[in-house]
C-alpha cells in the first residue's frame, strides 16, 4: 500500500469511530465528500468492501472490522513512535511513580530516589514502599521493584540483580549443625512471602527439606528484622538487608555451609512497547546502585 492509500485509513477509522460519514468530516474539519471519497478509493484499492451505507447508519464489514483493529494498534504505535523521538534526548521530567518492597525499598530504592531528583530536577519521584505486591497497571505506577520470584504476568520485566538468603539470630538464641537443628528453635515467619515455613536447603548435591517452628508471625520484613536483632528467634532473610548486622555482630549466620534458593531483584513495568526517559534512566541508576553495593 503507496503512502497515499495509509492516509486513508484516518479518514476510514473516523468513519468507523462515528459510525457517520458527517461526524467523521467533523472531527477531521473536512467536508463530508472528501471523506466519502477517500473511503471509497481506500476500498478500491484493496477491493473490499469495508462499510456498508444506509440512508440512516454505516456499519462495519467483516472486513471493515480487521482493518479498523489493526489501524488502532497502527495508530498507538505511531503515536509512541513520536512521543519516544522526542523523548529521546529530552530532560527526565514529570512524576515517576515507583513502587517497592519495604526491605530494597527503605534503603536502596530510597537511596536512588533521592539521587535521581538531584540528578534529574524536573522530575519526583513517588515512591510507595510495601511489602504488599503491587499491579503496575492497577496502581498506576510507572515502574516496581519486585524482590524474591515473579508470578507469571502480561507485564514486562527485567532482572537487575540478585540475592542470597541467610538464615540469622541474635548471638545467644540458638546453634545449629545441620539443618534439621532448626526445627526446634523459635523461628520468625515472615507472612510477606508465600511459604515463610517450609524451606530446602542444600550443601552439594544434597537437599534437606525443614519445616520451622513459628514463635512469632511478622507481616513486615522490616519488623521481622527488629524482631530477629531483638532475639525473638531464628529467621531467613536477604543478604542486602542483613550483611551489616552480621559484619557487626548484632546477628549470626547459621548453617553459611548450606545454601537457599536465590533470589531475583527485577523491575516490573506495564506492558507498554515505550518507555519514558524517566523510568530508562531511574532504573539504570537502580542497577548501577545494586552492582556497587554486592556485585550482583
Amino acid at each position: 500500500m503507496d503512502p497515499l492509500s495509509l492516509s486513508r485509513l484516518t479518514y476510514f477509522a473516523a468513519v468507523a469511530e462515528t459510525r457517520s460519514f458527517t461526524a467523521a468530516a467533523e472531527r477531521l474539519g473536512v467536508g463530508k465528500a472528501v471523506v466519502s471519497q477517500q473511503v471509497a478509493r481506500l476500498e478500491e484499492g484493496l477491493q473490499a468492501t469495508l462499510l456498508l451505507r444506509t440512508t440512516r447508519r454505516v456499519t462495519l464489514t467483516e472486513a471493515g472490522e480487521r482493518l479498523y483493529a489493526r489501524c488502532q494498534v497502527i495508530f498507538r504505535e505511531a503515536a509512541e513512535a513520536v512521543e519516544e523521538a522526542a523523548d529521546t534526548n529530552a530532560e527526565p521530567q514529570g512524576v515517576l511513580r515507583v513502587a517497592a518492597s519495604q526491605d530494597l525499598g527503605t534503603g536502596t530504592v530510597a537511596a536512588v530516589a533521592a539521587a535521581f531528583t538531584r540528578r534529574y530536577p524536573a522530575c519526583t519521584v513517588d515512591l510507595a514502599v510495601s511489602d504488599a505486591r503491587t499491579d503496575p497497571v492497577a496502581e498506576q505506577t510507572d515502574v516496581a521493584v519486585r524482590v524474591g520470584w515473579l508470578d507469571d504476568s502480561s507485564h514486562q520485566a527485567r532482572r537487575i540483580g540478585t540475592f542470597r538468603q541467610w538464615v540469622v539470630a541474635a548471638p545467644g538464641v540458638g546453634e545449629a549443625s545441620v539443618p534439621g537443628d532448626l526445627a526446634v528453635l523459635p523461628f520468625i515467619a515472615n507472612t510477606a512471602m508465600r511459604d515463610p515455613l517450609n524451606w530446602i536447603f542444600r550443601q552439594g548435591e544434597a537437599e534437606h527439606p525443614v519445616r520451622m517452628r513459628p514463635a512469632m508471625t511478622i507481616s513486615s520484613t522490616l519488623a521481622v528484622l527488629s524482631a530477629a536483632l531483638a532475639g525473638g528467634g531464628v529467621t531467613v532473610l536477604p543478604d542486602f538487608l542483613v550483611a551489616a548486622a552480621v559484619r557487626d555482630g548484632r546477628l549470626q549466620m547459621l548453617l553459611p555451609d548450606w545454601t537457599l534458593p536465590v533470589g531475583g531483584i527485577h523491575v516490573v513495568f506495564p506492558a507498554a512497547r515505550f518507555r519514558p526517559q524517566k523510568v530508562t534512566q531511574f532504573v539504570a541508576m537502580l542497577s548501577t546502585a545494586l552492582k556497587e553495593e554486592g556485585g550482583r
